[in-house]
């Protein structure tokens, strides 16, 4: 039985690029190669990198904009470092919105460089809704937030107008969402959420706000010398970099961002509308704020865990447990999560509201 993916990251793709990928490394391009042994300077990979760089930037709406566009390495982590080296000017400061675990650990690497400056923060509410009435230094070398955090299940809705560079880290709903990002300066996100297997990272940026740092970049985190390479300064993650392109054609294919956005959409009301109807469920983040992308949620009395976990396994469901460090349950609907996997996660709350119900009148 094919399972119903829940999972946080490493995530849920599209079925087709499973089946082209395990082509592909069976025979790349009837090479007689797998994808997995070419070499990253041969004519067709070069060929998929080309393409997928140009083919973010068009699903972006950032063609001809002045952006360009890489696949890297290290994971969002990276980022953390790699974006203070590159923009926090050597005797100036950053703006940073805390709205979770990883932009805390953003703010972390932040402070190494220079003044950091925590414009709003939901911390001491246990992140469960995104600050609203923050003020960013005119000053300030760029303003830095997470669009969507997924341990706690919050998203912004809105972005500021500012005249500061705005970096984002949308490593969690990246393609999910129609917005205007040539708004941002800087967008970046590891690849296993939305856009294909873990090793890539994607980088966008605005190419006339880099070189103005005025301190020294070593080679491997300086984006110009990355742009300058088209992606290969060293060899870059290959086989991750293929997946994804086949994910961002399955995405262009579906009708692009606006259509993906409107499945997204329908997943997420369907699943939060049970939370709010079932009296044994409560969702955990501000209902304003509620992520389309991570559903968290909780059972409002523990005593029922048991048989609600043995329920959802019982479906096909995967993936489903809260991030360690929160408990409770997490439903991540990404992209290639189809409808009627969450209309199953729907089925299993409402057959334990059922249970329960019996359960009391026999008692």
């Amino acid at each position: 039985m094919k399972k119903h993916n829940y999972s946080a990251g490493p995530c849920i793709l599209p079925q087709e690029v499973f089946e082209k990928s395990v082509q592909a490394i069976l025979n790349f391009n009837n090479s007689d190669l797998s994808i997995l042994e070419i070499s990253h300077r041969s004519k067709d990979f070069v060929a998929v990198m080309d393409e997928a760089r140009t083919l973010v930037l068009e699903l972006l709406g950032l063609e001809g904009k002045g952006y360009q566009a890489l696949f890297l390495h290290g994971g969002a982590s990276l980022e953390f470092l790699m974006v203070p080296y590159n923009l926090m000017k050597s005797d100036g400061k950053a703006a940073y919105l805390d709205t979770g675990t990883w932009a805390n650990n953003a703010i972390k690497e932040a402070k190494h460089f220079g003044e950091t400056v925590i414009v709003g923060s939901s911390k001491e509410q246990n992140y469960n809704h995104i600050p609203k009435d923050y003020s960013v230094p005119s000053d300030a070398s760029y303003f830095h937030c997470t669009s969507n955090n997924t341990i706690f299940g919050t998203q912004m809705k809105s972005f500021p107008e500012l005249n500061v560079p705005i970096v984002c880290d949308m490593s969690s709903d990246i393609f999910s969402r129609t917005l205007d990002f040539s708004k941002f300066d800087l967008i970046y996100a590891g690849a296993q959420k939305n856009m294909g297997p873990a090793g890539a990272t994607l980088v966008v940026v605005k190419e006339e706000i880099l070189g103005k740092s005025g301190r020294y970049i070593p080679s491997m985190l300086d984006y110009q010398k990355h742009i300058a390479a088209e992606s290969m300064y060293n060899t870059p993650p290959v086989f991750p970099v293929y997946a994804s392109l086949l994910t961002l054609q399955w995405l262009k294919n579906l009708g692009g961002i606006a259509a993906i956005e409107k499945i997204n959409e329908a997943k997420a009301e369907l699943l939060y509308a049970e939370i709010d109807r079932n009296p044994l469920f409560k969702g955990t983040a501000a209902v304003e704020d509620r992520s389309i992308m991570n559903a968290t949620f909780l059972l409002n009395d523990e005593s029922h865990a048991p048989i609600f976990d043995k329920m959802w396994k019982d479906a096909g469901i995967s993936g489903l447990p809260g991030h360690r460090s929160v408990g409770g349950y997490r439903a991540s609907m990404y992209n290639a999560l189809p409808l009627e996997s969450v209309q199953v996660l729907v089925d299993v709350m409402k057959k334990l509201e059922v249970a329960v119900n019996e359960s009391v009148i026999t008692a």
